[in-house]
């Protein structure tokens, strides 16, 4: 049984995706907005975080406290597209450490061909989370999530902004114990592999690159 895809169907977190779709929403914006959508979704995220108590003193009086157990999370966004993501993410956790991977689609077979690798030590004790806007294919998702899972890291999950069933059954039928939390699944793919309606490329988007 695959796990669980998890939609992110906050008002807010809609209203900003609304917003970030639009093709006339301009590069600064467009930035604003993936790193309001990344922090909003982030606490969707890191709900299943464990916590251990710890004894703390108020201005009042003493008490029980919790705070997130174990080693620090670890975020992996997906080069170049996923550093959108990162920054609103750590916001909100700014302790946590962060891993790269560096993937890039070929344009004739559409699979991904690996760069770049650079992951914490010690992910046996850590949660790891792969963050990408686009879940397409597929492809992409599948070869991120194959180098972080030989890393033995202590959970893992993936977190896009925007997918499609394709690439949701792709990732499933390599990953079924992987959840998946996305703020929008699509239509389909065009014959570009594009995600339809999507936004466009996120990376030109985000970086001002389009041509």
């Amino acid at each position: 049984m695959p796990a669980a895809v998890h939609l992110i169907d906050h008002p807010l977190v809609q209203h900003k995706l609304t917003l970030l779709r639009r093709k006339d929403t301009s590069t600064a914006e467009f930035r604003r907005l993936l790193g309001e959508l990344s922090m909003l979704m982030a606490y969707d995220v890191t709900r299943h975080l464990p916590l251990r108590e710890v004894d703390i003193e108020t201005p009042v009086a003493p008490m029980r406290g919790r705070l997130i157990e174990g080693r620090k999370l670890v975020f992996v966004p997906v080069l170049r597209a996923g550093l959108g993501l990162l920054d609103g993410m750590l916001a909100v956790l700014p302790n946590a450490r962060v891993g790269h991977i560096g993937l890039y689609r070929d344009e004739t077979t559409l699979k991904p061909v690996q760069y770049y690798l650079r992951l914490p030590e010690h992910m046996p004790e850590r949660d790891a989370i792969v963050v990408d806007p686009m879940l397409a294919t597929g492809n992409s998702a599948v070869a991120a999530l194959d180098l972080v899972k030989a890393a033995q890291p202590r959970s893992l999950r993936f977190v896009c902004l925007v997918s499609c069933p394709e690439g949701l059954a792709n990732l499933q039928a390599q990953h079924p114990e992987v959840p998946v939390y996305t703020a929008a699944i699509d239509q389909r793919l065009n014959e570009r592999s594009y995600i339809v309606p999507g936004l466009g490329d996120a990376g030109d988007r985000y970086f001002g690159t389009q041509s």
